[in-house]
């Protein structure tokens, strides 16, 4: 009988947000922080132009949308590492740096991909606890060890919304081992308005063990194309691009990217949408009785009164009505929801829902 490495079949897979309704007539699609608006209409056309060069492999080092990339952040292209999602390269920075012996550390609500990342590889996952559904620097740095290879800070946080400052990041960094790799998950980076926060690029470039991650799939709406990227100092930029695929980047991927990455005004445009419907909702919500978090990204946490069995309860109420919403169980918050910032006429529906639920 063939056996797998130890650690893997403790790994519990990850479960994505639901898709589909059975019966429903229409679907309100808000379990996976997707974008409402879609994708830019500039990056649609550039991946409908590739459909006659199919056969063609993609550049394996992704240049002209590091390029992009590199030219919309203002960093250097040549930090840059792209991926299948930064899914990808969650995985591969664990793969790379932590084994078996080894920690990798997380706030207690952190993404769920990290400690699946951990066990694949035959390290140990360790959580330190929140502040305030907020990531702890002080708890964090009590919680590392000479065995913590990695600590992954997302920052703004999924599910819960918050964010910790750069001068927290930076606290942060001072307290960990320098033979520690500080991984900043920014993937909703572009949704926050606070002046206090930044995405941790320039952490990145004043520090030879931080990396920064980053997505395409929710401000930019290319979530079906599975894109994302790292910026590393160059010794991880290295080693990433030693254990990575050599074409883990379609080229219908890299070309969507230069487009949606240089489309400013989609972004604008879906960071206004974002911060209006979120007021609307998360005031109506209030209204009716539910516990709303702030929250800086494209999504709010949603704590209800009856506990946890009412949370699950909501959830298949609205399920059957075709509205699909994420339940938080696996993230120690059983009793909230979480709840994507959809369009105006999917949050008036859901709302009103909710509202019936709740009477």
């Amino acid at each position: 009988m063939l056996t797998p490495r130890p650690g893997i079949l403790d790994v519990a897979p990850y479960v994505g947000g639901e898709s589909l309704a059975p019966g429903a007539n229409r679907v309100i699609r808000l379990a996976s922080n997707e974008n409402p608006l879609g994708a830019s209409a500039n990056a649609v056309a550039a991946y409908e132009a590739l459909r006659g060069e199919l056969h063609r492999y993609p550049d394996g080092g992704a240049k002209a949308l590091r390029a992009a990339i590199g030219e919309v952040e203002g960093i250097d292209p040549e930090g840059i590492v792209c991926g299948a999602g930064s899914d990808e390269l969650i995985a591969l920075l664990v793969k790379a740096y932590a084994g078996t012996g080894d920690e990798v550390l997380y706030s207690a609500h952190g993404f769920l991909m990290y400690a699946i990342a951990a066990r694949t590889v035959g390290a140990t996952p360790v959580t330190a606890p929140e502040a305030n559904l907020t990531a702890d620097v002080d708890a964090l740095l009590v919680r590392a060890s000479p065995r913590t290879k990695l600590v992954f800070l997302a920052n703004p946080n999924n599910p819960t919304g918050s964010y910790i400052s750069d001068a927290e990041v930076r606290r942060l960094r001072a307290g960990l081992a320098d033979e520690t790799l500080l991984v900043i998950d920014a993937a909703y980076a572009e949704y926050v308005e606070e002046t206090d926060y930044t995405d941790g690029a320039a952490l990145v470039g004043e520090c030879d063990n931080v990396v920064m991650t980053r997505t395409f799939s929710k401000i930019h709406g290319l979530a079906a194309l599975r894109l994302g990227w790292a910026y590393c100092p160059p010794a991880v930029v290295d080693v990433l691009n030693r254990v990575r695929g050599p074409f883990n980047v379609s080229q219908a991927a890299q070309s969507a990217g230069i487009a949606a990455v240089r489309d400013l005004e989609h972004c604008a445009r879906s960071r206004r949408h974002n911060k209006q419907a979120t007021a609307r909702f998360a005031a109506a919500a209030t209204a009716a009785g539910l516990t709303v978090f702030p929250s800086v990204g494209n999504f709010v946490l949603v704590r209800f009164p009856g506990g946890a069995s009412a949370a699950e309860a909501a959830l298949a109420t609205l399920r059957r009505q075709g509205i699909l919403l994420r339940g938080m169980a696996a993230y120690g918050l059983p009793d909230c929801l979480r709840i994507t910032i959809g369009s105006d006429e999917d949050m008036r529906d859901t709302m009103q829902a909710l509202q019936d639920f709740l009477q």
